[in-house]
């Protein structure tokens, strides 16, 4: 019965095995089939593409390919990438696929670092379309990075919450400014109510200060009033005169 076993499990193996090979085989042949672009040129134009991207960014020469949108964009993923990869000291393991849209080269990174896939695609007429290379990291390195993304997109949420509350706590203040702003308000027009009542008073004053000479007049005949009350000359030479009263019939003889 074991050995039976065995047999069924060493033959399914050789099933899925054999099921693989035949699939990249079927890919290599897609891309010969529709493209007419064998197996060892798919290889030997990745090479080549892989050897300028590292020319081009080891130069510093960014900068002349900018105009280019799929050169531009496959030195920046190479020069990103190259940050974990470390020290390149091989390529190997070189797929090619192909379907409707184009072809697809896929060319593995062995690095000091890190490990990394050159992902190479063409168009339907052979085209570069574009060059990504993507780092393979391990099981906990993405475990790390993913608690690292979690913390800081929950850290931003708290953020973000404690700014609200401090600008809701905020609105408290806002009656109070406002109140203070109308005391300002109410005292300026106060200020300028009370104003006119100034020139008011100096009118007042200014009228009785018009006629000065006047009032030396009227203090002259009390002066002298009280002169010939006194029977005493007036100092401003005024005289007063006593009123006698005359009988009716003289009046009446002499009228």
């Amino acid at each position: 019965m074991k050995r039976k076993l065995l047999t069924l499990v060493m033959a399914l193996i050789c099933v899925f095995t054999m099921t693989a090979c035949s699939g990249e085989d079927d890919s290599a042949a897609n891309a010969e089939s529709m493209y007419g672009i064998t197996e060892e040129s798919a290889v030997n134009y990745a090479d080549q593409v892989i050897s300028s991207i590292q020319a081009i960014a080891a130069q510093n020469m960014q900068d002349q390919y900018a105009s280019d949108a799929v050169i531009s964009s496959a030195l920046d993923s190479w020069t990103s990438a190259m940050e974990d990869i470390g020290e390149v000291k091989s390529f190997s393991d070189y797929k090619v696929s192909a379907d409707k849209d184009g072809v697809t080269i896929n060319v593995h990174v062995n690095g000091s670092d890190h490990d990394a896939e050159v992902v190479i695609t063409l168009d339907d007429e052979l085209s570069l379309s574009s060059i990504t290379t993507n780092v393979e990291y391990s099981f906990g390195e993405l475990m790390q990075n993913a608690a690292l993304n979690t913390i800081l997109g929950m850290g931003t949420v708290f953020v973000i919450l404690i700014l609200i509350c401090l600008i809701i706590y905020c609105f408290n203040f806002i009656p109070k400014i406002q109140a203070s702003f109308s005391k300002g308000e109410k005292k300026q027009e106060e200020k300028k109510t009370a104003a006119p009542a100034a020139p008011a008073a100096a009118a007042v004053e200014n009228a009785a200060g018009q006629n000065p000479a006047d009032d030396h007049e009227l203090v002259a005949v009390i002066a002298a009033a009280i002169a010939a009350s006194e029977g005493a000359a007036s100092p401003e030479g005024f005289v007063v005169r006593s009123i006698r009263r005359v009988p009716a019939s003289r009046w009446k003889a002499n009228k």
